[in-house]
C-alpha cells in the first residue's frame, strides 16, 4: 500500500455548492437569499422587526420586578442533609458550612451561601453555620439537639 493509493470512502465528502454562478446552476440570480430588501443583503437584520408594526415584545404588558439586591442561596432541605449523614458523607462532629456541602456534593457551587429549609426529617445532632434558615428548619434542628448559627444578619434580626 502506498500513500497515493489511499482514498476516502465513496460519498463521505461532497463539494460545496457554488452559489451565484448563473441561472442554470440552480443557485443563480438571488443565490438562495430569496427576494429583495434587507434580508437579501449581508450584515445586520433587525431581530423582532415587524415592518413598522409595534413588535410583539413591546405590545405585551410588562409584569413583576427584579430586585438588583436579590440574594442567590443554595437551598437545602433537612431531608437531604439527613441522607448525607446516613450515607456517611457528612461528619456531624464539625459544623456544616457551605464549603462542606459543596465538597460532599449536596450543593453544586458556593453562590452566596446556604439557606436551610424545613422539608424532611432530621434525626442527627448537627451544628449549622449557614447564611439563612427558615423558622421550621431552625425548630427541627433544635428539636434534634443541633444548633444554627446565621452568618448573614437579616433586616428583621437587626430591628
Amino acid at each position: 500500500m502506498k500513500l497515493n493509493g489511499i482514498s476516502d470512502n465513496p460519498g463521505s465528502s461532497k463539494e460545496r455548492t457554488r452559489i451565484g454562478r448563473g441561472i442554470g446552476s440552480g443557485k443563480g440570480k438571488t443565490g438562495g437569499r430569496g427576494g429583495k430588501g434587507q434580508t437579501a443583503r449581508s450584515g445586520v437584520r433587525i431581530k423582532g422587526f415587524e415592518g413598522g408594526q409595534m413588535p410583539l415584545h413591546r405590545r405585551l404588558p410588562k409584569r413583576g420586578f427584579n430586585s438588583p439586591f436579590k440574594t442567590d442561596y443554595n437551598e437545602v432541605n433537612l431531608g437531604r442533609v439527613q441522607q448525607a449523614v446516613d450515607a456517611g458523607y457528612l461528619d456531624i462532629s464539625k459544623p456544616v458550612t457551605v464549603e462542606v456541602l459543596v465538597d460532599i456534593g449536596v450543593c453544586a457551587k458556593l453562590r452566596e451561601g446556604v439557606k436551610i429549609l424545613g422539608n424532611g426529617e432530621l434525626k442527627a445532632k448537627v451544628m449549622f453555620e449557614v447564611a439563612a434558615a427558615s423558622k421550621t428548619a431552625i425548630a427541627a434542628i433544635e428539636k434534634a439537639g443541633g444548633s444554627v448559627k446565621l452568618l448573614v444578619e437579616t433586616a428583621a434580626a437587626q430591628a
